[in-house]
């Protein structure tokens, strides 16, 4: 097979240091006024919200999709009935809604009791970004938002009523957590030095769904990195030669060093973003040092067995068994999931839930440092 011209493999030091030194570069950029300024927003305006993204911040999407009967513990904590959320409680998204004092988002395929007047939710547990035209891909979540709006417009044209006006989708808040999926999957698949090789086109869907959500309007974004993937029960669980992979904390180093790299060219892409699109707002939140944290820290925030599962499987060390799920009739569950970081070996608990977004809230992880409560805030 022609392999075309040899040349020599970059090592992963070197992949490494040309991910910083590419987040590095996109630092000293000058940061466009809006970002100094804030939110474009119109003062007093009702808060909307479009989310797009996977099961991190999917409400019952998946669900009201495939006609998924979830059962309990799911949703046992604060809903105390499943909602679709792969969770016990509230997810982040939920806790954001909270603040901004507006409903919780209601999923875009949801038939019955939706309410839209202060966004839609079109993320959809175990989407990606690649490929694009599956679903439910994040290009495809984009282009279920189009066509919402364009038939919003529509139906205020013809002089009927809508949840949301041209002026809610304009000052709208975006908020985009994609991308672990593509991140895991790769991981599963390939060295290190290939999966951050691979990166470019998962960001390039990103990108993509940024400028076309902007040149349709939208004006306010919020990004999310993604999470300490080596810190996952799942991960963990995955049987290993030796623990010579494995941190001080017990997590899997190269899964977490390939999310910091991944946060890392995102953050840049952000970057480049703001100083593109002059009179847009473009927010970058690492959510890795957010949930890092809760795992190095664990004892500060009152948590026990940092890398075990509530609802799970197989007892110590981290009760997850690929074969049996939080569903299967013979997992077993926590009694008290305030005390577990990991619901279900993949999503976090309720409690965890709220520090990520106490977090998130607090400004300290975002660049440019605005604060999230300050969106539309009436």
């Amino acid at each position: 097979m022609d392999r075309g011209p040899s040349r020599s493999p970059m090592s992963a030091a070197g992949l490494w240091a040309l991910v910083l030194s590419l987040a590095l570069m996109a630092l000293s950029l000058p940061r466009p006024a809006s970002a100094a300024g804030g939110f474009r927003c119109r003062p007093g305006a009702r808060p909307v919200v479009f989310n797009f993204g996977d099961s991190n911040s999917d409400t019952g999407g998946m669900a009201a999709a495939k006609g998924w009967h979830i059962t309990p513990p799911e949703g046992r904590a604060f809903f105390h009935h499943p909602t679709g959320r792969f969770c016990d409680g509230r997810l982040v998204i939920d806790f954001l809604c909270e603040r901004l004092n507006i409903t919780y988002l209601s999923p875009y395929l949801k038939a019955f009791g939706s309410n839209y007047s202060n966004g839609v939710n079109f993320a959809i547990a175990g989407s990606t970004t690649l490929p694009r035209d599956v679903l439910f891909a994040l290009h495809v979540q984009v282009q279920e938002f189009m066509f919402f709006k364009a038939r919003s417009l529509e139906l205020i044209s013809q002089g009927q009523q809508a949840p949301i006006d041209a002026e809610g989708f304009e000052n709208a808040l975006y908020t985009i957590d994609i991308g672990q999926n593509d991140v895991n999957a790769l991981l599963s698949n390939l060295p290190y030095d290939q999966v951050v090789a691979k990166f470019p086109p998962i960001l390039a869907e990103i990108k993509d769904a940024v400028q076309t959500l902007y040149f349709n309007g939208s004006r306010n974004f919020w990004i999310h990195g993604t999470g300490a993937l080596g810190c996952l029960p799942q991960k963990l669980a995955i049987p290993r030669k030796n623990d010579s992979d494995l941190d001080q904390n017990g997590c899997l180093n190269t899964y977490n060093r390939a999310a910091v790299a991944f946060n890392a060219v995102l953050g840049s892409l952000c970057d480049q973003l703001n100083v593109q699109m002059k009179d847009a707002t473009i927010v970058y939140t690492d959510l890795f040092a957010i949930k890092y944290d809760l795992v190095a820290n664990h004892t500060k925030y009152g948590f026990d067995s940092p890398l075990m599962t509530c609802c799970g499987y197989g007892g110590p060390p981290y009760n997850y068994d690929l074969s049996r799920s939080c569903q299967s009739p013979n997992a077993t569950v926590c009694a008290d999931g305030s005390k577990f970081i990991s619901w279900d070996g993949v999503h976090l608990t309720e409690a965890a839930n709220a520090i990520v977004a106490a977090g998130i809230l607090s400004s300290a992880y975002s660049k440019p440092n605005l604060k999230f409560d300050q969106f539309c805030k009436v």
